[in-house]
């Protein structure tokens, strides 16, 4: 299992980077990006301990772990100037937190962050066509995800997803032990989405080919 967005205590994540890489490794994952929620009040904050303990893990465990961020609430017109700060401080993966249908995300942020080059468009809820034809041609990825809530909207993005031809991940937003899930169950969400037997290794190659980029 490959996840590319995850939260620790720097958010609102419950466990300390140690601990989530641990148990993350027992649940047999080889690659974790630590993406805490940011703005402008914290991404300095919290980017340079990521990539701290990210090397330190790094060297002592047989898991790969990424230090990134996941842009949070941020006013569309922001995000262009944070995807750039946060790759300048260290972030290798950078998610922005998209429009899901269960919170009260600003219109415009899904575009921004594409126009931006995030490499990933969390939970994207009802995004629109144009907005993934400007992800494919930019390669950026659109979010499966197994958390409560943000997944009601998965067979949509799956669905308009692969129509466009846009690349897929599957993550969990993981805040807790509980969150953390294998293959097999990262499987049935995918076919659970609308996502075809056949596409499904696509899906997880994405992710490999985002960890081999960045690292």
């Amino acid at each position: 299992m490959i996840d590319l967005h995850t939260h620790t205590i720097f958010s609102d994540g419950e466990l300390v980077p140690s601990e989530l890489a641990r148990r993350a490794l027992v649940n047999g994952y080889r690659a974790i990006a630590l993406t805490d929620h940011m703005d402008e009040s914290n991404i300095d904050f919290i980017i340079p301990r990521l990539v701290r303990v990210a090397k330190k893990l790094n060297e002592a465990l047989p898991l790969t772990v990424i230090p990134g961020a996941e842009l949070t609430h941020v006013p569309p017109e922001h995000i262009r100037d944070l995807v750039k700060e946060a790759r300048e401080l260290g972030a290798k993966i950078v998610v922005v937190h998209g429009e899901t249908i269960v919170e009260p995300v600003e219109k415009g942020t899904n575009m921004a962050a594409i126009e931006a080059g995030a490499d990933i468009i969390a939970h994207p809820g009802l995004i629109k066509p144009e907005e993934l034809q400007a992800a494919k041609e930019k390669g950026v990825c659109m979010e499966i995800t197994s958390r409560k809530g943000h997944s009601l909207s998965n067979g949509y993005v799956a669905r308009k997803a692969v129509e466009t031809g846009v690349r897929l991940v599957i993550n969990t937003d993981c805040h807790g032990p509980s969150d953390l899930i294998t293959r097999a169950f990262a499987e049935t969400v995918l076919l659970s989405a609308g996502i075809d037997n056949n596409l499904i290794n696509a899906v997880f190659a994405s992710s490999e080919e985002l960890v081999r980029n960045v690292m």
